[in-house]
């Protein structure tokens, strides 16, 4: 059974920085796509980043492109997000998520395993 428990969310202001973490259990994380999405009030789910399984290649939604990083210690099975300069708009409930397979990981739809999430709320 997969379990992903996020931790590191806070109450900061603008231009703070944040590391997220994602510890997965139940599996091996080396064999899955991991991905963070966040959910602002009100709004729909959205992708954050993505860091594959082979080779750790990243992707990044262009709104955080630039300041946060995606990154993975397989040892420790273990996901991170490095969020720096944070902004306002970053606000929202962070989930850690994880797949196998998937055509289009940038989609929820393409992720199977969720954690119940952590809160960052950045205040102007």
């Amino acid at each position: 059974q997969v379990q992903l428990v996020e931790s590191g969310g806070g109450l900061v202001q603008a231009g703070d920085s944040l590391r997220l973490s994602c510890a997965a259990s139940g599996i091996v994380l080396s064999v899955y796509h991991m991905a963070w999405f966040r959910q602002a009030p009100g709004k729909e789910r959205e992708f954050v980043a993505v860091i594959r399984r082979n080779g750790g290649i990243t992707y990044y939604a262009d709104s955080v492109k630039g300041r946060f990083t995606i990154s993975r210690v397989n040892a420790k099975n273990t996901v991170y997000l490095q969020m720096n300069n944070l902004k306002p708009e970053d606000t929202g409930d962070y989930y850690c998520a994880a797949t196998t397979s998937g055509d289009d990981l940038t989609l929820r739809q393409s992720f199977r395993s969720w954690g119940q999430g952590t809160r960052v709320t950045v205040s102007s």
